[in-house]
């Protein structure tokens, strides 16, 4: 099969179709959630782009397809941020450039062997670069990330264990990799279908031999959802009412949703003394989260206080990685027009300072995260590092509630579960919240979108330490090395091809009358 027929040498013909090219990986993300199509998603834009003419069209078609990769994956965007959104799904886009031009190096053409092997370990490399650098929070953050679409599949999540989400879309795109070489480069077959066995072999592997999360005792974690509510009074009282409903249910923690608390603790002692009566009554610290500006500070915070029988314990986590134009906008004296155009937040919230470990009591220990810190696989690596036993994520998707923004929020906390070996709560205003196990499975029920309740999960704890939080992102810096080792490679040859290409024949000699002098006469 070959993309380069007439009819794509006409660029508007290929502009036309890059960016639907890149947008079809968004099948695979929540709320479809086709997991299975991640591995063949990438197929036919690889095959646009190795088609390419040029290696500069080829740069362009990785680019648009980037931003259509981009617009589709965070397309709930739009209401929000408006045009602003195709900006930055344009800018971030361009990161795709260099892979495009990567696709067709290595694939380009009819490639010997050497390069289809080279191939199944530079693309996925290069495509883990592009995901390491948007993952940046001032890009955005580590949202959309390919390996992510594996959230529900018991292997992949075993794999999270061992590389984190960067060795699954590792995995993925050299499957990609492999099904465009066996579409498209029927003498390259073989070393394609000896690829795939290759990869199958190895995820096969390090599925076996991964440690598993041993068992070690339960927790009976409570999560409150409200729903959609006017007002933080409303909001407030209803999450009152609710937990006043887990009164002999025995929990070990309630756990609230972000921006749960309007009003900052210390200059509302009534709104305190409210929820320090609901501890006494349940018979658990609650976790709550506070969205207002601090009295003892200047500016606005988003902070998890943990509250118990005899009031706030002292434990509290101010968020760390806000979310651009939704709680600041970067550069505002360039980029400040975002809120004349859409929902851009009109003020910067401030940024805390260190991550936390809150003592629960009863050997109970528990990192907090707020709102898309959950994204980031460092956050949750290192809290599991310093000791927590259960990784809590407190969230509010509000704005976007009729959106796949929700399902795709919460799937993240699979990957958090399965990579760090943890128990991870992610719990919502308005759903979706979830509960995963230590090694990512989900635990009771997804509360929606259309749910307001009080839900008590029964949720195993585990001890051990899984090879990603050990080893860290070592997926990545092996990619890294892949692609120095393949520049400096292919620098040496080039410059061994200039030193034995004999030089061009110099130009004519010429007579003293102007005329190329004829030998032989």
């Amino acid at each position: 099969m070959r993309l380069s027929d007439d009819w794509l040498t006409s660029t508007w013909r290929r502009h036309l179709l890059a960016a639907p090219a890149g947008a079809l990986p968004m099948l695979a993300f929540p709320a479809p959630s086709l997991w299975w199509f991640a591995y063949v998603c990438l197929v036919p834009w690889m095959l646009l782009v190795r088609s390419a003419p040029t290696g500069k069209r080829a740069a362009y078609d990785g680019w648009l397809g980037g931003l259509g990769f981009m617009l589709a994956v965070h397309h709930w965007l739009l209401p929000s941020l408006h045009v602003f959104t195709l900006v930055i799904a344009a800018l971030l886009g361009a990161l795709w450039a260099p892979w495009g031009w990567l696709v067709r190096r290595f694939l380009g053409g009819v490639p010997s062997a050497g390069r289809v092997a080279a191939a199944l370990l530079v693309l996925p490399s290069g495509w883990l670069m592009v995901e390491l650098v948007r993952s940046w929070q001032g890009l955005g953050g580590p949202w959309g990330l390919l390996g992510a679409t594996q959230w529900q599949v018991t292997p992949a999540l075993r794999l999270a264990s061992v590389g984190g989400v960067w060795l699954l879309s590792f995995l993925v795109v050299a499957v990609n990799v492999a099904v465009v070489v066996l579409v498209a480069v029927r003498r390259s077959r073989v070393p394609a279908i000896a690829a795939l066995a290759s990869t199958v072999a190895a995820a096969s592997a390090g599925w076996a031999w991964a440690p598993q999360p041993e068992r070690d005792g339960e927790v009976r974690l409570a999560v409150v959802q409200p729903g959609v509510m006017a007002g933080a009074d409303h909001r407030f009282a209803r999450e009152e009412q609710l937990t006043r409903e887990l009164v002999g249910q025995n929990p070990d923690l309630i756990v609230w949703g972000e921006s749960s608390v309007g009003f900052d603790l210390a200059d509302r002692p009534d709104l305190t003394d409210r929820i320090t009566r609901l501890s006494r009554e349940t018979g658990a610290d609650i976790l709550v989260n506070v969205d207002a500006r601090r009295s003892d500070r200047p500016g606005i915070y988003k902070s998890s206080v943990l509250v118990g029988p005899e009031g706030p314990t002292g434990d509290r986590y101010d968020k760390m990685r806000l979310v651009p134009f939704g709680e600041y906008v970067p550069a505002r004296s360039v980029l400040g027009w975002a809120t004349s155009v859409g929902k851009a937040a009109g003020e910067d919230r401030r940024r805390g300072t260190e991550q936390v470990i809150m003592d629960v009591g009863r050997g109970l220990r528990i990192g907090p995260m707020v709102c898309f810190e959950s994204a980031f696989p460092d956050m949750s690596r290192h809290l599991a590092e310093d000791g927590a036993r259960v990784l809590l994520a407190q969230s509010s998707t509000s704005t976007f509630q009729h959106s796949w923004a929700p399902e795709q929020h919460a799937s993240l906390a699979a990957l958090r579960a399965a990579e760090t070996g943890r128990p991870m709560v992610h719990a919502t205003l308005t759903g979706v919240s979830a509960v995963y196990g230590p090694d990512g499975a989900r635990i009771g029920p997804w509360l929606g979108t259309n749910t307001d309740t009080a839900h008590m999960y029964e949720v195993p704890l585990a001890r051990g330490t899984t090879l990603f939080v050990r080893f860290g992102d070592w997926p990545v810096q092996a990619a890294l090395l892949i692609l120095l080792t393949t520049a400096v490679i292919g620098g040496a040859r080039t410059m061994r091809l200039r030193r034995t290409t004999p030089p061009p024949p110099g130009p004519p000699a010429h007579t003293p009358h102007d005329s190329p002098a004829r030998h032989g006469r």
